[in-house]
């Protein structure tokens, strides 16, 4: 079943970079009484990924925070480290986006948005998504009908919608 506008996220356990190597992080606890911004994507170091999603929360970051967002996720089925080197490579850790690996695909295929294209690599990866999560609720979901695609999942068109 794929999440939806008024549904409960799933609690899952993803993971990071931390000072002593990869670490737990519960995303229950780290939406818990929050306003947050989550945005999924295929994979790491990809074209659409590197060259239009993450770059379209980079530039709306500080937009996000003045509309009272306390924090950006970007999800990867990727492993941290790979996590933390495309942070670290695309200034999206330094501009204040954490960035969480979803290793074995847990949480995308517990919301429905795992696909897999075989032929590239792509073996349960995410869809390209955007959403605005308080509280744990889903409140914006903006779901990419291609992978390749990074249009209504953009971080300019999720500002938008805040209003």
């Amino acid at each position: 079943m794929t999440i939806k506008t008024g549904d409960t996220l799933p609690n899952a356990t993803l993971l990071m970079m931390g000072d002593d190597g990869p670490m737990q992080v519960a995303l229950a606890e780290k939406l818990a009484g929050r306003k947050v911004v989550i945005f999924g994507l295929p994979g790491a170091y990809t074209g659409t990924c590197s060259t239009a999603h993450v770059p379209s929360f980079m530039v709306t970051y500080d937009d996000f925070k003045a509309k009272g967002v306390d924090e950006i996720i970007c999800i990867s089925v990727n492993d941290p480290f790979v996590m933390q080197a495309w942070g670290a490579n695309t200034g999206a850790t330094d501009t204040g986006i954490t960035m969480l690996a979803d290793a074995e695909s847990e949480f995308t295929t517990s919301i429905g948005m795992n696909f897999s294209a075989a032929a590239v690599g792509f073996v349960n990866r995410s869809k390209r998504y955007s959403m605005l999560v308080e509280d744990g609720v889903v409140s914006i979901l903006n779901a990419e009908e291609s992978p390749g695609v990074c249009e209504i999942s953009a971080g300019e068109t999720l500002l938008a919608e805040l209003g």
